[in-house]
């Protein structure tokens, strides 16, 4: 069988380029005799693996010395308790932008530990929309203030040149599902974190880029394995890490630096994103659900207006080797992930075939 354009949230496509090579190391990985699977994580083999994974990601998205990489498992869901379990100690308080269900999600978790409060939110709109920021929004004396940069499930995004700041507040941003799809200033952030399985590699391992200054300052109850600190003093080592997703992710790293780094991955997914918008936007049978303003480049939801229709549409798809085109089940309607990965040809495929169910319907 052929392979299929596969428009999965997440886990969701990797490059193929990335596959064939981790196929042909397989069962040996260089001259170590072994998988990478096989092999210990305190080898010299995996040290490399991990020091080049690392090295190759701070050189694409430019993360300055004073930040740590860590390479943790629990995936991003784990980060919304080892935020505020390390960071909402200095006065206990936090505040959210709510713009979707892991947003709200992060909020809820940190209510456990401290004061956290939600100061913007788009749910009057099925959160379809960025809603408006100023600093007067932030409390006095807050930690941090947290955002999801893109939203998987409604599909808005937080643009570079409009992130929230405020003097002096470390921002913390979940970016699960755009980490490596445009250029964002690292030094705007004091957190970032990362699910891999959207657009760095397999499940079972998150990327956390924290600012050193903001490490050690966990409680002495913070449980070992959810203190940041714990994992910078040990290279992500203290236990065993997720070594084959971390050695995914340096072959997804290592293919973009290829393609010309992160700057050109931008171009090439602005040319994706815009392509289908303007099909969606001049469509008679299909409507973008997002304000176009806030449209994410990564998550395209769309809908007929008919979820009958739709779950047609649906089934009609995946049997033209469209893969992955249902939207997610609190939403319905279709949504397609547009990640790296995904080549122009899956857009215009998927265009086509929307065209003709047009016709049809």
């Amino acid at each position: 069988m052929e392979r299929v354009f596969n428009f999965s949230a997440g886990p969701s496509a990797l490059p193929v380029e990335v596959l064939e090579k981790a196929a042909a190391e397989m069962t040996c990985y260089g001259d170590s005799g072994m998988s990478v699977m096989e092999m210990s994580h305190r080898s010299a083999d995996f040290t490399a693996i991990l020091a080049h994974t690392k090295d190759t990601l701070r050189e694409l998205m430019n993360i300055p010395d004073d930040y740590e990489i860590l390479f943790l498992q629990g995936g991003a869901s784990m980060q919304f308790a080892m935020v505020p379990l390390n960071l909402m100690v200095d006065n206990g308080r936090a505040d959210f932008i709510i713009t979707g269900n892991w947003a709200k999600k992060a909020y809820q978790e940190a209510r456990r530990f401290g004061d956290a409060s939600i100061i913007a939110s788009s749910e009057d709109e099925t959160f379809s929309y960025i809603p408006e920021f100023d600093a007067s929004m932030v409390r006095s004396d807050i930690d941090y203030l947290h955002i999801c940069v893109n939203n998987t499930i409604y599909g808005t995004r937080f643009k570079p040149d409009a992130l929230p700041q405020v003097d002096g507040v470390p921002l913390v941003g979940d970016m699960s599902s755009n980490i490596l799809s445009e250029v964002y200033p690292i030094d705007k952030f004091g957190l970032i974190y990362a699910g891999a399985q959207k657009n760095m590699g397999p499940a079972g391992v998150c990327v956390v880029i924290v600012r050193k200054d903001l490490i050690g300052k966990a409680s002495e109850t913070t449980p070992i394995m959810l203190n940041y600190k714990t994992h910078a003093d040990k290279d992500s080592c203290y236990n065993t890490p997720p070594c084959y997703a971390i050695y995914i992710c340096g072959l997804v790293y290592d293919w973009i630096k290829a393609q010309g780094g992160v700057a050109a991955m931008e171009a090439i997914n602005k040319e994706k994103a815009a392509k289908l918008y303007d099909f969606l936007d001049n469509s008679k049978l299909f409507k973008g659900t997002v304000r176009p303003e806030d449209r994410s480049l990564m998550n395209v939801p769309f809908v007929t207006g008919d979820a009958d229709l739709d779950a047609e549409f649906v089934k009609e798809a995946k049997a033209k080797g469209l893969a992955n085109l249902k939207g997610h089940r609190s939403v319905g309607g279709m949504r397609a992930s547009i990640y790296n990965a995904m080549p122009m040809a899956g857009i215009d495929a998927l265009i086509a075939f929307m065209k003709d169910f047009e016709l049809k319907h």
